[in-house]
Order: C-alpha cells, then sequence, then structure tokens
C-alpha cells in the first residue's frame, strides 16, 4: 500500500468505538449487522474515497450520499468473523459494479449503530490498487457513484456542521454537488482527524437539514 495510507492504518489499530461515535450497537445484541467499503484510491489529485449517493426512493437513509455497503446476507458468513468483509465487498460490486479483485482490505473499524434505521455497522477499510470503472449498477438503490479526492474533504472551505431539526449536529462536507453528512460524515471527520490529516476549519458554520432528512 501507499504510504500515504500509513496514519490510516494506525487509526484501524488504535481507534476506540467511543472515538468515532457516541452511537454504539446496543448492549442486548439487537441490531442488524452491516457493513460499508471505506475505499482509499488514488486518482488525478491524489488520494480519494470512493462514494455513491443512495436512490430517492428507499426507505433508509433515501438520497443520502454514503459509503457502498449494506446489510450482511446468509452467505457472508460470521458477522463476527469474515462476514462483514465479503459484504462489504459484495455490496460495493453490486451497487458500483467494481472489481472485488482490484480491493485490497486491510482493516475493520469498531461496530458502530444508527438508530434511526437499526443497523450495526461495520465499516471495512481497502485500498483500491487496481482501479476499474465504477458507476450505477441498478437506479433503484444508486442514483450516482463518485470518488471525492481527500484534498476536497480537508479543505476547510468544504466543512460545516449539519444541524438536523432534531437538534443533532455532526459533521458534514459540501463536496462534488453532494452534501455528506450524517454516519458518513462521521467516519470521514474522525478518519481525518485521527489520520492527522484535519485541518483548522470553522465549527461556527452550520448547514440546516430538511426535517424529513
Amino acid at each position: 500500500m501507499p504510504g500515504w495510507l500509513e496514519p490510516v492504518v494506525r487509526v484501524v489499530e488504535t481507534v476506540r468505538p467511543v472515538q468515532l461515535s457516541r452511537f454504539l450497537p446496543p448492549e442486548n445484541g439487537t441490531g442488524r449487522q452491516s457493513a460499508v467499503l471505506v475505499l482509499f484510491g488514488e486518482g488525478e489529485r491524489g488520494p480519494e474515497l470512493l462514494l455513491m449517493e443512495r436512490a430517492g426512493s428507499l426507505r433508509s437513509h433515501a438520497g443520502q450520499p454514503s459509503f457502498p455497503g449494506g446489510a450482511l446476507d446468509p452467505e457472508d458468513g460470521d458477522p463476527q468473523g469474515d462476514g462483514p468483509l465479503r459484504a462489504a465487498l459484495r455490496e460495493a460490486e453490486e451497487e458500483t459494479g467494481l472489481d472485488p479483485k482490484g480491493v485490497q482490505l486491510f482493516g475493520v473499524l469498531p461496530r458502530l449503530y444508527i438508530p434511526v434505521s437499526g443497523f450495526v455497522v461495520t465499516p471495512v477499510l481497502g485500498w483500491w490498487h487496481t482501479p476499474t470503472p465504477v458507476d450505477v449498477v441498478d437506479p433503484a438503490e444508486t442514483a450516482r457513484v463518485f470518488t471525492v479526492p481527500v484534498a476536497d474533504l480537508t479543505d476547510p472551505a468544504n466543512r460545516a456542521t449539519a444541524v438536523h431539526p432534531s437538534g443533532h449536529r455532526g459533521a458534514a462536507f459540501l463536496v462534488e454537488s453532494a452534501l455528506v453528512w450524517g454516519f458518513t460524515a462521521g467516519i470521514v471527520d474522525r478518519l481525518l482527524h485521527y489520520a492527522g490529516w484535519e485541518l483548522p476549519w470553522d465549527r461556527d458554520k452550520q448547514v440546516p437539514l430538511d426535517w424529513r432528512s
């Protein structure tokens, strides 16, 4: 893997769940097991992340930019073992058309929880050593697929605090004609912070979210 990924590898090895989110899986084991693929590649402007925009017709998180991913299927295997790794690659292939052979998985982050949908999510990190064309595979699930340079994610001009009508506040990124917020923005924000890539930004800059979000 490229040297610039070393800080992210260190995050994987050292970060604790509470450092990523205050929303952790229920202790009683409830929640739908799922996984997302946090895929780092190298584009024309350097390091980048693969994201997609969910279709507006979906029941959960409709229209939101997100990492490729979804719920574990029985054939993925043990949720406490390699199941999340298989699920993350399978879902990414189904949603974006990428070739899993071009991806090297190098770690997982602690499981987190999305209360609004009841998903227990394992973020699986990968290095896109051999990129392949990606695009929308099923318009019923995905509206678009795109990459975002890490330089744009760290640019203070593209950062803001998203404010939900419920009062919840969280990280947000205005990149590639999209507002990345919620779970996905939270993961990106913490990775940038603990990898040492974060630049000072105006935390008073707010982006209000629609009540239907």
